[in-house]
């Protein structure tokens, strides 16, 4: 496949997710800080077109968004962002991102179990680590009955595995979901995933 193919792929992947809004578990750990904080600074790890990207930009937040495909990026900076927005676009994978100095929020939907389990655990430690006093973290992790265990790449916990990485860490969400539906697209898919925000005391 040749760059302009790849390109032109996400491109209508992309598209099949135009206007679709952003996350609940994003809007939920917006919505825990009340206020935005001065200076406040979120990562969105995983960040595609920005469908998560714009709300915080919208609430004020610089973003440092990030994902491995150009096309995400280029999708990203065609939106139409809102007046005085601060966001700093970067490609690169997950695994090779620094989680930078005074970053309050970091949000990864759907995003982080598409590491190989070492890179998840990895960067799940850097997470922990980098978050400040107050600070969050929202998105999503597969579960062992996703119908995409298998996949080389992926990483998926159990429900107690979960736990156990989020110990010590505040539970503001921790929503265990089954269900059958479709890709963006369009293959048939069961979704286990689980949905969280969690603070850092």
């Amino acid at each position: 496949m040749t760059e302009n193919e790849r390109s032109a792929g996400w491109a209508a992947y992309y598209d099949k997710l135009r206007d679709r809004p952003p996350r609940r578990t994003l809007l939920a750990a917006l919505d825990r800080f009340g206020t935005t904080p001065a200076a406040a600074l979120a990562l969105d790890l995983g960040c595609g077109d920005g469908r998560d990207t714009v709300e915080m930009l919208r609430r004020g937040w610089r973003v440092i968004a990030v994902d491995a495909e150009p096309e995400a990026l280029r999708q990203l900076q065609a939106r139409t962002l809102p007046s005085g927005s601060d966001v700093t676009p970067v490609i690169a994978r997950l695994e090779e991102v620094p989680v930078p100095l005074g970053v309050q929020l970091i949000n990864s939907s759907f995003a982080m179990p598409l590491c190989e389990p070492e890179a998840f655990r990895d960067l799940w430690s850097r997470i922990r680590e980098g978050l400040p006093s107050g600070g969050r973290f929202s998105g999503q992790w597969y579960g062992p009955r996703d119908s995409w265990v298998g996949r080389p790449g992926l990483t998926f916990l159990g429900h107690e595995e979960a736990l156990g990485l989020l110990e010590g860490l505040e539970l503001e969400m921790f929503e265990e979901e089954e269900s059958d539906g479709v890709t963006p697209r369009g293959k048939p898919k069961h979704w286990h995933i689980f949905h969280i925000v969690a603070r850092k005391p």
